[in-house]
C-alpha cells in the first residue's frame, strides 16, 4: 500500500473514524495517564487526532507519519503548543537512540508487512524501561460487522498485511520480546485492542 492512498484519504480519514468516537475517547482517556509528562513519539498519527488529544499533559510530543497528506491534515486547527507534526519513515526514524520515554503507534502495526523492523526502531528511540503503547485492529473475521468493514477497506484500497485475532497479536509483541499489559479489547466495527508494552530484558546472572 503506498503513500498516495493515504495521502488520498487524508482529508476524510478523521469523518470517517467518528462512528467509533467513544472508542476513541477512552482510548485518549488511558494514553494521557500513560504520557503525562513524558517526552513522546507518535508513529502514524494519519490526521492527528490521538495526538491532539493527548499532547496537552506531555513534556513534549512528536507526531508523525509518512503520508504528507496526513500531515497537511494534522497542521491544520489548533493543538497544544507541546506538539509538532513531522513526515517520517517508521521503519527508519530519524531521532536519536534513547530520545523518548513513550512511543505510540495505533492501528498501523496490521497494514505495515515488516512491522517487526518498526518494533525495532521503536526499541531503538525509547529509553531504556519505556513505554510502547500499541493499539491495533483484530479480529477483522469474528464479527459480521468486522467482516463487512474489512471488505470496504479493501475495496478502497485499504489492505491488511496481517488479519491478527486478539491471541495472535498479542503472541506478536511477546514473540519480539514485548512483554504486553493494561489490555482492553473494545467493539469497534473492526475489533480494536489497547494495550501498552516494556521491552522484556533478560536478567543477567
Amino acid at each position: 500500500m503506498t503513500k498516495t492512498i493515504w495521502d488520498f484519504y487524508a482529508p476524510v480519514y478523521e469523518r470517517a473514524m467518528r462512528a467509533d468516537h467513544k472508542i476513541y475517547e477512552f482510548m485518549y482517556e488511558q494514553i494521557r495517564k500513560a504520557v503525562a509528562n513524558k517526552d513522546v513519539l507518535e508513529l502514524a498519527t494519519g490526521p492527528g487526532m490521538i495526538a491532539k488529544n493527548v499532547a496537552d499533559v506531555t513534556h513534549s510530543m512528536i507526531a508523525t507519519d509518512y503520508s504528507a497528506g496526513m500531515i497537511k491534515q494534522a497542521l491544520k486547527g489548533d493543538y497544544p503548543y507541546q506538539l509538532s507534526f513531522e513526515i517520517a519513515e517508521a521503519t527508519h526514524l530519524p531521532y536519536d537512540d534513547h530520545q523518548f520515554d513513550v512511543v505510540i503507534i495505533a492501528n498501523a502495526l496490521h497494514i505495515i508487512p515488516n512491522s517487526e523492523i518498526v518494533l525495532m526502531e521503536i526499541e531503538r528511540v525509547l529509553k531504556p524501561g519505556g513505554l510502547l503503547i500499541a493499539p491495533n485492529f483484530v479480529e477483522h473475521e469474528t464479527r459480521l460487522i468486522s467482516r463487512l468493514w474489512s471488505k470496504v477497506l479493501k475495496i478502497a484500497g485499504i489492505s491488511f498485511a496481517h488479519e491478527w485475532t486478539s491471541e495472535d497479536y498479542l503472541a506478536f509483541l511477546k514473540d519480539h520480546q514485548w512483554e504486553p499489559m493494561n489490555i482492553h479489547e473494545m467493539g469497534a466495527r473492526i475489533t480494536l485492542l489497547y494495550t501498552e508494552c516494556q521491552k522484556h530484558r533478560a536478567v543477567s546472572v
